[in-house]
């Protein structure tokens, strides 16, 4: 596993691979302000241990991929669907990587706000997709998927700076986001965030990705004419994205839904064996 940089859709993007080139190739895409690296190591290994030829990568504005520029207006965002770009762009960057990588179709994953890219790439790039599976994600329609009071405010909080106080804001975070049935693992959590700050943290381009998803339309129609073979995660007990979300994604795609008791707004390593074989029995199937 080595980190690399590669041009797709007019931008350098960071990436990295496990498991036998010679396997089915799976894109793993990751959320909101989340670098690459949030897809665990370990979580990979087994997702490479099961026959992938797996691919996780920074999306533009966070951890070693290219910096965007542009100013963000929140609320411009919202009411003008005005962003300095789109989740649709963040899709044809996925695209454009799997291109780039002479990868002609891919098992798809996406969480959080990754799972509204990979929904986008499903709609955008039909032929790049061979299955998809959205975790603790939404359609884009603004009547579901709502986060709670103190989730949504905890995405306002004001930005750290420095290591110390980025370990203890991310910590809080997810104490409050994560998964209220399962251990809280606070020593992981510290060693996530700590790498996180060392391989870059990007506060404009964090409100940049959340403008894009402030901006986003509704994906419904588009996912309901789309024939791939689907799985819906969702946590139950998710405060950022109401299971509401999940289950509606799941109707439009005609999916498999699975939403999991206790879990909230993360992936507690407990569920890992259920998310993977989700993940694997989603793509052992054909359109």
């Amino acid at each position: 596993m080595t980190e690399s940089t590669i041009e797709a859709n007019g931008i350098t993007l960071c990436h990295e691979e496990f498991g036998d080139p010679a396997d089915p190739p799976l894109l793993l895409v990751m959320g909101l302000a989340a670098p690459m690296t949030w897809w665990d190591d370990d979580f990979c290994e087994q997702l490479a241990g099961r026959g992938f030829r797996v691919i996780r990568f920074d999306n533009r504005d966070v951890g070693r991929s290219q910096r965007m520029s542009g100013r963000t207006d929140l609320a411009r965002a919202y009411l003008l669907r005005s962003a300095p770009y789109s989740i649709a762009d963040m899709a044809d960057d996925a695209a454009g990587l799997l291109g780039a990588l002479d990868v002609e179709r891919a098992h798809v994953v996406g969480a959080s706000m990754g799972g509204m890219i990979a929904q986008a790439l499903a709609i955008r790039h039909p032929a790049r997709v061979r299955s998809l599976t959205s975790i603790m994600s939404t359609t884009g329609s603004r009547l579901l998927g709502h986060p709670s009071p103190r989730a949504a405010a905890s995405m306002l909080a004001p930005q750290p700076r420095s290591r110390a106080e980025y370990v203890e804001l991310l910590v809080k975070t997810f104490r409050l986001i994560g998964s209220p049935g399962y251990p809280f693992d606070e020593k992981r959590m510290r060693e996530r965030a700590e790498r996180t700050f060392d391989r870059g943290v990007n506060p404009a381009g964090a409100a940049r990705q959340l403008a894009a998803i402030l901006s986003t339309r509704d994906r419904t129609a588009a996912l309901r004419r789309l024939n791939v073979p689907s799985l819906v995660v969702h946590g139950a007990r998710d405060p950022l994205v109401h299971v509401s979300g999940g289950r509606a994604t799941a109707r439009a795609l005609r999916a498999d839904l699975d939403v999991v008791p206790g879990m909230g707004h993360d992936l507690p390593e407990d569920v890992w064996p259920r998310v993977l074989a989700g993940i694997e029995r989603v793509a052992g199937r054909r359109p």
